[in-house]
């Protein structure tokens, strides 16, 4: 075991558990992930703890503690330990050192045993910036390499990667979202391990699946994953594997529509359903293609059908419903124009809620962006198109029936009868708003019900 003078400064709360379970006579350490982003500068999200002690014992130990027996199976007590920088109780996973035995599902072990060696606990792990620990002193144990594939910034597996992906097939999601989050290159013995054993892949949860490649389109270098990747995702996404080397021969677009796609991953902002919608906008391309008498390319209808599919994969990886519908309008709007006049404007506020028609502007732009260079012109349009609607929205502009200055209420105290006919009249009296066509003023608007009311008994 390698064992290095670096100092790893860990918070208070867990030196603290560290050295209470070394006051007992066990080994203790902070263990993978905390550790590697303490060493990349970057604060963990949690923290872990790994020890010699067996569950029984770290219950003893910790005796009067806020304790939760959360894996007591595989050897785990989650302890909500008090953090004096956060002045909160975070919780904090205790596990006992172990090894595992066969992975007949290719996802959770068929036997867990626990060890006295910490070296067999890091075997176990994952990927080599994974597989560090740190003491109480912040003394680093590094059996594995993982400092040093860390300072050359690559994701390589611990042992023979065949076996770490054959043992949990998962974890060929996990490299491609670790090298997306980090800006790391995988190992070729790991990346081509990953491809060959990808079909495995097909036998993980739809959910465990979904929340690797959200994790993926969301990293800081998601589009070069995703088209190195392509191979590795092609199991669970055949509908993106389809738009590699897809030539679309327009002068406007100058990559395939897979390099296209991952250029407008990477253009559009870190926000889970804006990176979804980029990642789906065109995967109908390659089912709509024409050519004109010239040879150039054409996609009519491709948004409808981008949207079609996306609907398909969203449902086969059990995405909420809320994110689909999210995702789902994205992409079906994406190419639809949107023009600077106020009445555009207010109709798409309208139409999208505010939230989504700035993710749709959003959208706009990441898809501009991955096009030719002499389509950038664009972007002052969409610079255009935000800056109104957020004027609209500052000066309380009405553009759904919540702004509206009159409700229900006010049509049945004119003398209005609850009905279809009323969500009718509101209908029109918004849309009037809308266009300009009346001010959004209680007594106004009164009055054109009454003339709306009129009109339908004549």
């Amino acid at each position: 075991m390698e064992k290095t003078p670096d100092n790893i400064r860990l918070p208070e709360h867990i030196t603290d558990i560290l050295n209470v379970l070394n006051n007992a006579g066990y080994q203790a350490f902070a263990v993978g992930g905390c550790v590697r982003d303490m060493m990349l500068g970057t604060r963990p999200h949690d923290f872990d703890v790994t020890t010699s002690a067996r569950p029984s014992q770290v219950m003893d130990v910790f005796r009067g503690s806020r304790l939760l027996e959360t894996g007591l199976k595989h050897g785990t007590v989650t302890l909500l330990a008090q953090n004096a920088e956060t002045a909160s109780a975070e919780p904090v996973e205790i596990t006992t050192f172990r090894s595992e035995q066969g992975y007949s599902d290719h996802r959770h072990p068929d036997k867990v045993l626990f060890t006295e060696d910490i070296k067999e606990d890091l075997a176990r792990r994952d990927f080599t910036v994974n597989a560090m620990a740190a003491d109480a002193a912040g003394r680093l144990y590094d059996p594995f390499g993982g400092r040093g594939d860390l300072e050359k910034q690559i994701i390589r597996c611990v042992g023979h990667p065949e076996d770490r992906f054959r043992e949990d097939a998962l974890r060929i999601m996990r490299a491609l979202r670790f090298a997306s989050r980090l800006g790391f290159d995988i190992e070729g013995k790991t990346f081509s391990a990953a491809e060959k054993n990808a079909g495995f892949l097909m036998e993980i949860s739809p959910e465990r699946v979904r929340e690797e490649l959200v994790g993926i389109v969301c990293g800081q270098t998601a589009g070069n994953v995703i088209q190195k990747g392509i191979e590795i995702l092609r199991p669970i996404l055949p509908e993106l594997a389809a738009c590699r080397g897809f030539d679309q021969k327009n002068c406007h677009h100058i990559y395939d529509v897979l390099e296209h796609t991952a250029r407008a991953v990477d253009a559009a902002p870190p926000r889970r359903e804006l990176r979804l919608a980029a990642l789906f906008h065109d995967i109908g391309k390659p089912l709509c293609f024409t050519t004109d008498e010239e040879g150039t390319g054409h996609f009519y209808g491709h948004a409808a059908i981008s949207e079609e599919l996306t609907a398909r994969i969203m449902d086969r990886l059990r995405f909420d419903r809320r994110t689909a519908k999210k995702v789902r309008t994205l992409v079906k709007f994406h190419d639809a124009p949107i023009d600077l006049s106020e009445r555009s404007i207010r109709r798409a506020l309208n139409k999208f809620s505010p939230e989504t028609f700035f993710d749709l502007i959003d959208l706009k732009r990441a898809d501009n962006r991955a096009q030719a260079p002499c389509t950038a012109c664009r972007q002052q349009t969409y610079d255009l198109l935000e800056a109104a609607a957020r004027r609209m929205i500052e000066e309380d502009r009405c553009f759904s029936l919540r702004d509206l200055a009159v409700g229900g209420r006010d049509l049945i105290e004119e003398g209005m009868k609850q009905g279809p006919d009323m969500g009718e009249v509101l209908k029109y009296l918004l849309n009037l708003v809308i266009d300009g066509k009346a001010p959004n003023d209680r007594e106004t608007l009164l009055a054109e019900a009454k003339k709306w009311q009129k009109g339908r008994e004549h």
